[in-house]
């Protein structure tokens, strides 16, 4: 269990560096208030996810891959697998519903968090 700890942790390390470095790259290419290193990111990493939980690896390489490098990249990876294996599994109310409640709920979470940081030190939200 260590040894895998570990590999996550450096594969989140990786993932999070490429990221940043993404993000550097598209403020260097793109003037744009529109965040299309978020966008392609997210798209990157759903891409990425589904080729890995395609391929026929062990159970500590897939742990670095899945959780700990496209975690650090991006969590909206897993997010996008866990939908589609429901949907594959005929879940549909169940992928839909994550899909709803992951929108929904984290933009009110992003909101409430905001609202709550910006009361404590006297700004507005």
């Amino acid at each position: 269990m260590l040894e895998t700890t570990l590999w996550v942790g450096l594969g989140g390390a990786i993932g999070s560096i490429g990221r940043y470095w993404l993000a550097l790259l598209f403020e260097a290419l793109i003037a744009s208030r529109f965040p299309w290193a978020t966008v392609v990111t997210n798209i990157t990493g759903s891409f990425v996810i589904g080729v890995v939980a395609a391929l026929p690896l062990s159970p500590t390489m897939r742990q670095f891959l899945m959780v700990g490098v496209l975690g650090g990249y991006t969590t909206f990876s897993a997010f996008s697998l866990q939908t589609l294996v429901l949907a594959q599994d005929g879940e549909w109310p169940k992928a839909v519903a994550n899909v709803l409640a992951s929108v929904i709920l984290c933009l009110a979470a992003v909101w409430l968090g905001h609202a709550l940081a910006s009361g404590m030190r006297g700004g507005t939200a």
